[in-house]
């Protein structure tokens, strides 16, 4: 899961840390960014990084399993539940303890206490661009 290439500065804070091409759509890259592990993710075309790091128990988040989620809806009506699976590579998994977030917001689904935080993320020219500053 790592990236091969040793990301190139950009600024002080900022690395490329590959291309929109080598990071298909439900994809991840783990990178090292000035001593940091980063996990960077394309979510329906769109990039997000997260650090490499679980804030329940310091586990290597990242590396975790990328999947979708069971959704529910209930009608009071007729009192039917319906479950379908959705928002496929949209959750990831601690390896640990199985906490899960939604790679769109960095929200933990089972533990409202907990949040990712996110490092700013953009695309330049085809090339991904992360900055180890805080969003």
């Amino acid at each position: 899961m790592s990236n091969a290439e040793t990301p190139e500065v950009t600024d002080d804070d900022e690395f490329v840390v590959g291309r929109t091409s080598d990071l298909a759509e439900g994809e991840r890259m783990i990178v090292l960014l000035d001593g940091a592990e980063v996990g960077v993710f394309n979510v329906g075309g769109e990039y997000v990084a997260y650090p490499n790091w679980c804030p329940h128990m310091g586990a290597p988040l990242c590396e975790g399993p990328l999947d979708g989620t069971i959704e529910s809806s209930f009608d009071k009506e007729t009192l039917e539940t319906d479950l379908s699976w959705g928002r496929e590579d949209e959750m990831l998994s601690c390896p640990w303890h199985g906490f899960e977030f939604d790679v769109t917001s960095g929200e933990c689904r089972s533990d409202g206490q907990y949040k990712l935080r996110e490092f700013p993320t953009r695309v330049e020219d085809g090339h991904i661009i992360v900055s180890l500053g805080f969003a």
